[in-house]
């Protein structure tokens, strides 16, 4: 099953990799510098696209002495990936083995429909099943469980990660992103004690079988539920929520086709999202300055891949928005952790002056007992300011007058957020349903 020591006189072992994952810090610098000086090697020798970026920015991998000596080398974006894709199809020019030494690639297809491979070396993709099992393994995920991987199989990237849950030994169930119904039927024979898919979907799944008359208690098994693709999973309120709903506990995940699957995710504990420090290095930058932000502040996700050798990911912005500690967590592993992801730089709306994501909005609608929990952002721009309105519903057979209601959910955005969106509530099941990933922004103000 695994090289790893899993069982002990006392039981299961706490750790799928002990001397990794308690590693002290100074020794998680000194590997990831390791790591980072072959990358940029390989990337330097076997790339010719790095080579020309490397070369016009003056840098080169004998400029890396420390690891502060990365913030000398250019930033890339999903542009870039798509650019340099169509320049040399069909992977590109940042790919650094020869075709046949790739044995598997997921696809995203970004905002323009034009897909980007993500290509993985059979060595890429056992190491990076292997933090899977990892990660599953600090969740509590055990051989005892039965394990139904509810995400995308077509060229997602979390598809695969399958694999990481059978690597613990749990028995796994293949699912996919299959109707409700089979779902749930799925659920009902089978007794699934883990699952994982999206928040909104795991909150549209609870709600449906409630609906057809399932005790989710006592009619189902799950008791864990992994989720990723939205920020829901680190919010309190939303989270809360979602266990309320199942009566199982919710961790948290975060990945990117980039680079491979889930990255971090959270342990037993669920103090924050555990990163993948062996495998990836993180910088999280202010979005004005390009400059690295103080510990705990917001701000953007930058990765730079160490072990990937199919096509290495120097300085990435991922367009995601977080804050993150390197102080140690409860369950004694120092790898650092996300506070979760606050949202993405594109999602980001500027009101009244202030940034605002749709997870702040989300917190307030979760966490008002009076409202269903689905709420939409739509913007329009009057005499040429933009202008929110919150969408939100409110619970079945509500008692109170809506006008409160509404002053009430003014009021709580206003305490914290210093705005004052103007806010629908609307009759439950007005809004749509999301059956995976919630689209929560309605931009209606005119593109230049």
């Amino acid at each position: 099953m695994s090289k790893h020591r899993l069982w002990t006189p006392n039981g299961y072992a706490p750790y799928w990799d002990e001397g990794l994952e308690t590693m002290p810090r100074e020794k998680i610098r000194e590997m990831q510098l390791g790591l980072l000086k072959e990358t940029m090697s390989l990337a330097y020798e076997r790339s010719a696209f790095y080579r020309k970026s490397f070369d016009a920015a003056g840098v080169s991998p004998a400029s890396v002495r420390g690891l502060d000596d990365l913030e000398k080398f250019p930033l890339i974006d999903k542009k870039v990936l798509r650019e340099r894709q169509e320049a040399a199809p069909p992977y590109g020019d940042m790919v650094c083995v020869p075709t046949d030494e790739i044995v598997y690639i997921s696809a995203s297809s970004g905002s323009t429909g034009v897909p980007t491979a993500s290509p993985f070396t059979w060595r890429d993709f056992e190491e990076w099943q292997d933090y899977e099992a990892r990660l599953f393994w600090s969740s509590g995920l055990r051989p005892t469980d039965t394990y139904c991987h509810s995400l995308q199989f077509t060229m997602f990237v979390g598809g695969p990660d399958v694999v990481g849950a059978m690597k613990v030994g749990a028995l796994c169930l293949w699912a996919g992103a299959i109707p409700s119904e089979r779902l749930l039927d799925i659920f009902t024979k089978w007794k699934p004690t883990a699952i994982w898919t999206t928040p909104s979907y795991a909150w549209y799944l609870g709600e449906t079988a409630q609906s057809q008359g399932i005790d989710l208690r006592k009619d189902l098994a799950v008791r864990k539920i992994f989720v990723a693709g939205e920020p829901g999973g680190s919010i309190p309120e939303t989270r809360r929520r979602i266990e309320e709903l199942w009566g199982a506990s919710l961790f948290d995940y975060y990945g990117l086709s980039d680079i491979f699957g889930a990255c971090a995710g959270m342990c037993e504990k669920r103090e924050g999202l555990h990163w993948a420090e062996d495998h990836i290095l993180v910088e999280v930058l202010d979005q004005d300055t390009g400059r690295p932000v103080a510990e705990g502040e917001r701000g953007e996700l930058v990765l730079t891949s160490l072990k990937k050798r199919a096509r290495p990911l120097i300085r990435f912005r991922t367009g995601d928005i977080v804050s993150l500690t390197t102080g140690l967590c409860g369950c004694g592993r120092t790898h650092l952790r996300l506070h979760g992801i606050h949202g993405r730089v594109d999602d980001m709306l500027i009101i009244s002056g202030l940034n605002v994501f749709p997870s702040d909005i989300e917190t307030f609608v979760r966490k008002n007992q009076d409202l269903t929990g689905e709420y939409r952002l739509v913007v329009n721009e009057e005499k040429h300011l933009a202008h929110l309105t919150v969408e939100v519903e409110h619970v079945e057979g509500y008692p109170g007058e809506i006008e409160e209601l509404t002053r009430r959910v003014v009021h709580d955005i206003f305490k914290v957020l210093g705005i004052k969106p103007r806010v629908k509530v609307l009759p439950p099941n007005t809004l749509e349903r999301a059956t995976h990933k919630a689209k929560r922004v309605m931009d209606l103000r005119v593109k230049p």
